[in-house]
């Protein structure tokens, strides 16, 4: 048996979800997005994972698409389902409702770039090479970077990564605000586990609404952003999680979060 596309771990309050075609650095087949679909549905429901990390395994996070399976495509319409499955995929892991973290052990170009977009933290090893690549094969992206890239670090730089196709280290995109923090390689599970420890401990249910206020209130409006998040804060303040914030900072103890 050939070995899965896609390593599934649940351990300290987290899910790592680990891509495991090594041979192809990462990159996307049908498969390897099943077992990330397949991976973010079971994490949704186990109330132990309070965080999902992806990440891969060699030399690379995910190189993007399998160039070798898109062009073996005979049917007419494979292009576009594999495309379809792309986006899918994408966006599932870009509105998932708990934190999720890229820990970029490699290479992330391309499709590699947008799964790191549609994450919501970033930790990268010392090094690490990051680019969208499209255009270098003569390519458009079909997994998001065209617009989250620009969302995610402004249109002069992402059109900058867009057209050129370059490729930019992990420390450069620190300052462009697409990476959180880079991490010598032999440290990074470590500094992530690290950092899903500093958030299992929070509120999941907390966290959830904070996370929707966040990704919507990008979407609209200042004003409208604002009244959306005093609403939720009002339905917030009657949740069992807030209570027992607010009792446990009077009783002077740590908070014992229920996610309700």
């Amino acid at each position: 048996m050939p070995p899965p596309a896609v390593v599934v771990e649940v351990r300290q309050g987290a899910q790592w979800i680990r891509l495991n075609r090594p041979e192809a650095m990462n990159a996307l087949t049908p498969e390897l997005l099943g077992g990330i679909d397949h991976a973010l549905h079971e994490a949704e429901k186990n109330p132990e994972v309070r965080a999902v990390v992806l990440t891969g395994t060699g030399r690379a996070f995910c190189a993007g698409a399998d160039l070798k399976f898109v062009q073996a495509q005979s049917d007419a319409d494979g292009p576009r389902r594999f495309l379809d499955l792309v986006l899918a995929t994408m966006n599932r892991l870009d509105s998932f409702p708990k934190p999720v973290i890229a820990a970029l052990n490699g290479l992330a170009l391309a499709g590699g770039l947008e799964l790191v977009l549609c994450c919501d933290l970033v930790l990268a090893a010392r090094g690490v090479k990051i680019g969208d690549a499209h255009a270098n094969y003569g390519l458009l992206p079909g997994g998001g970077s065209s617009v989250r890239l620009p969302r995610a670090i402004g249109p002069a730089r992402a059109k900058y990564l867009l057209f050129t196709g370059d490729f930019f280290t992990a420390e450069e995109l620190v300052a462009a605000g697409l990476v959180n923090q880079v991490v010598d390689a032999a440290e990074l599970e470590a500094a992530t586990q690290a950092l899903v420890d500093k958030i299992a401990i929070k509120s999941p249910l907390g966290l959830r609404r904070m996370k929707t206020l966040v990704d919507d209130g990008l979407q609209q409006p200042i004003e409208t952003a604002l009244r959306l998040e005093l609403l939720a804060s009002e339905v917030h303040s009657h949740s069992a999680d807030q209570r027992e914030g607010l009792l446990a900072f009077q009783e002077k103890r740590s908070p014992r979060f229920t996610g309700q």
